[in-house]
């Protein structure tokens, strides 16, 4: 295993430091805002599938029938949007998991270094 780069001592270096060596990651955090911008992109899609089947059941001339093809419409085109939320939700907390993962192998290759570094009778490294 490689041995880690030293990290830089001083105010606002070690968070730089960081960002840098890939020890912290901004995903975690990005995730949650690109997972309320995809909510709002499906909402948007929400309210165009129901001017979709307003607009249906508006054009239709005979009135009976534009009401059944809007129900159509509104009832496929929620359940879609239902899908796509469901799929969102789960995309997003995949890629949160993979960075949690990510997060609890880091804490335990430092614990590993830290007992090696014990256990050699050295100080413990952080």
């Amino acid at each position: 295993m490689r041995r880690p780069l030293q990290r830089p001592h001083g105010q606002g270096a070690g968070f730089l430091w960081d960002l840098l060596t890939f020890e912290k990651m901004l995903t975690g955090s990005v995730v949650h805002l690109v997972y309320w911008a995809g909510l709002g992109i499906i909402g948007i899609i929400a309210f165009g599938v129901l001017g979709a089947s307003v607009g249906v059941a508006v054009r239709e001339s005979n009135i009976f029938l534009g009401l059944l093809l809007a129900l159509g419409i509104l009832g496929v085109g929620l359940l879609g949007v239902g899908v796509g939320v469901l799929l969102w939700r789960a995309f997003c907390e995949f890629y949160v998991t993979i960075f949690k993962i990510s997060e609890d192998l880091h804490v335990l290759r430092t614990d590993v270094e830290a007992e090696r570094a014990r256990q050699a009778g050295g100080p413990p490294t952080a």
